[in-house]
Order: structure tokens, then sequence, then C-alpha cells
């Protein structure tokens, strides 16, 4: 009976493990569509910063690479004059969880406009992204994208994927 009753345990365990593995997979997609939504809420300096540490790290080559929860926000506050207008798609997210930190990678797929000229863009890139639990709740730490194209609306990405 001793040995029934510990295997009921072990499986139980494992279950509870398995569990809090997908509620924290689906805690971090829920962190990423908030993200998403709060950049095409336009930039929404103070929202986005709030998903992050205190020493998170925002990097994207063409826009900078910021540290610090001040430097994010202050480099959103400026976002709106980049991008007037955009749609964050993230897109075939892989999300690994190891107990109170986790790592992921998502497609993002962004139509935008550029605010000085006003031409439209189809932007492409994979996010590079690792997640701490903090008081119980996920947040960013760090945050790279590697674009994969910048090209114009009119042209398309199969002349130029670059522009």
């Amino acid at each position: 009976m001793a040995l029934e009753s510990r295997n009921d345990a072990e499986r139980l365990d494992r279950m509870e493990r398995r569990l809090q593995a997908l509620e924290d997979a689906e805690a971090i997609r829920n962190l990423k569509a908030r993200y998403a939504a709060l950049c095409d809420d336009h930039y929404n300096a103070d929202g986005i910063t709030a998903l992050f540490t205190e020493d998170a790290i925002w990097d994207s080559p063409g826009l900078g690479r910021f540290e610090g929860r001040e430097a994010i926000r202050v480099f959103f506050r400026g976002a709106g004059e980049i991008f007037s207008f955009a749609i964050h798609y993230s897109l075939n997210g892989h999300i690994e969880v190891d107990g109170d930190t986790a790592q992921a990678r998502w497609y993002l797929f962004m139509p935008c406009t550029l605010a000085e000229s006003g031409r439209p863009l189809w932007r492409a890139g994979i996010d590079h992204e690792r997640y701490t639990r903090v008081d119980g709740v996920w947040m960013f730490c760090y945050k790279r994208s590697e674009p994969l194209m910048n090209a114009s609306f009119e042209d398309g990405w199969a002349k130029a994927r670059f522009v």
C-alpha cells in the first residue's frame, strides 16, 4: 500500500508540474499579447514598460538597445515619431519554461507606416525573449528583435527585402 501511495504522490506531483508549465506558458502568451496591444495603442510607454523588469534590455537593430526600464520608457515615448501606425502580429511562439524563468522565440509580422514620410512598410522579424517571474507575475527581462525584412508596401519583399 505504501508503494502505491508513493507512486500516486509522484504521479500527482508530475501532473501538477505539467499543469504549472502550461499555465506559465499561457501567462507568457498573454504578456506578449499585452505588449503588442500596448504598442498598437500609439506605443503606450508607461503600459509597455510596466511589463519589463527594472533591469530589462530591449534591443532592435536600427532602433537601438535600451537597458533598464527608464531607458525603455524613454524610447517608447518617442516611438510614435518613428511609426505613426503599426499592427504587431506575434506568431508561432515557442515558449520554454524552467521554473521562474522562461525563454521564447516569436515571429513578428508588422504592417506599419513611417511617421516622417507616411510611407507604408512590411516589417518582419524574429523576437528572442527571456522572462522572469516577479512576485508571481511574468515579466520581460530581455527582448531582442532579429530583422528579417523591411520592405516597402508598393514594391513588396520580392524586389527589396530591406529598404
